[in-house]
């Protein structure tokens, strides 16, 4: 008797849920004029004020600055008077070479300087002789006592004794200079650190030799860097190279010191581009008043690129696309409604856009935007806020 009735039974069932489910399928609008509820949104306020577009690089400390300490003759390292880590001041002893073999060259040549003017001294008298005995034969020439070849003679040999004067005379020259050089030799085996900017402490990076040790002329000793202030080398790309200007501030940090921000300051920008990464070279000159900073650190440089001082901003979750245009849907809080409003996108900071739309005032949906279309009447059940305004949230390159 059941199996008689039941598609009577059913089919009501089935005509109730195809009608629900074309009722479902409507479009948004054709439900809410049958009198369904408004959508739920969130909504976010606009506004003006500062943003800027950062970016975060990579870079590595660097110190402006180096001097390699060497040694300008060669010889045995009697005594290293700094070490690493060590402060040096401009103009100390920083080692001391063995100096008895450069005494004993010193030595040498001031004996042969003193030999060098006593054959001056020699040479000269003998000049001295020569002449008195020119000017006899010559008196003797002019009473025709003695014959023109005797006076050729005497001519002849003071212009000798005359030139082994001049020859005593570069041999003392000669051998005040060996002197000289031999003592400015005995010196350098006193080696000091001397550099020409007004710097005046300096740190040891690396010492390159120990005491005992023979080194030739020229060769390192230790190697003195300037640690205040240091130097960020980072690399950009060609999208923000424009944007960047020597003299633009920075915020540096390390990883040794989370909690902590260097200011650091543009100073330097590459003309050219690395061939191998597309990448120009930036320097950014870091404050190190402390000395907690230290070549070679891993460090993360925070850069404004732009900044609009009076823009209009939203939170990103407020930029939707319908239809390939991009926009947000603007709040009538007289009637509930949301209108449908293109706009174009500025500057992005961390959650922050900068929309241009000078007109533009009021909240926006920042979430429930795929309940809504342009004209829908909305319930607002939270009022979210701007992102913080954090000092990164760039884009780290």
């Amino acid at each position: 008797m059941m199996q008689k009735y039941w598609p009577w039974l059913v089919a009501p069932v089935l005509i109730i849920a195809v009608w629900t489910a074309l009722r479902n399928n409507e479009p948004l609008d054709d439900r809410r004029r049958r009198g369904q509820a408004p959508a739920p949104v969130e909504v976010v306020a606009i506004e003006r004020g500062a943003i800027s577009e950062r970016r975060v690089l990579a870079a590595t400390l660097q110190a402006p600055s180096h001097v390699v300490v060497a040694a300008h003759v060669g010889g045995r390292v009697h005594r290293l008077s700094v070490d690493l880590g060590d402060t040096v001041t401009n103009g100390q002893v920083v080692a001391e070479l063995d100096r008895a073999e450069l005494d004993q060259s010193a030595a040498q040549a001031a004996a042969e300087l003193a030999t060098a003017r006593v054959q001056l001294d020699e040479a000269t008298r003998l000049v001295e002789f020569a002449e008195r005995e020119h000017r006899r034969v010559e008196g003797l020439s002019q009473r025709g006592v003695v014959s023109d070849t005797e006076l050729d003679r005497a001519h002849s040999d003071l212009i000798a004794k005359r030139a082994t004067v001049d020859a005593a005379q570069a041999r003392l020259r000669r051998a005040s200079a060996a002197l000289r050089l031999a003592q400015v030799r005995s010196d350098y085996s006193t080696v000091v650190a001397t550099w020409k900017d007004d710097k005046a402490v300096r740190a040891v990076a690396e010492r390159h030799v120990n005491e005992g040790a023979m080194v030739a002329p020229g060769e390192p000793l230790v190697t003195i860097v300037d640690l205040q202030p240091l130097e960020a080398v980072a690399y950009v790309s060609e999208v923000d190279y424009p944007k960047l200007a020597v003299g633009q501030r920075a915020s540096v940090g390390v990883d040794a010191f989370p909690d902590r921000q260097y200011a650091g300051e543009v100073r330097r920008i590459a003309p050219v581009f690395r061939e191998s990464s597309r990448q120009a070279r930036v320097e950014i000159e870091v404050a190190n008043d402390d000395r907690s900073l230290h070549p070679g650190m891993f460090a993360r440089v925070d850069i404004a690129l732009q900044t609009v001082t009076n823009a209009t901003i939203v939170s990103s979750s407020a930029i939707v696309t319908r239809n390939g245009q991009t926009g947000v849907f603007h709040l009538d809080e007289a009637t509930s409604t949301v209108t449908w409003r293109p706009v174009q996108i500025g500057l992005r900071a961390d959650r922050r856009v900068q929309i241009l739309a000078e007109d533009l005032e009021g909240r926006v949906v920042s979430l429930g935007q795929q309940l809504v279309d342009d004209g829908s009447t909305v319930v607002v059940v939270s009022d979210a806020k701007v992102a913080p305004k954090t000092g990164g949230g760039g884009e780290e390159k």
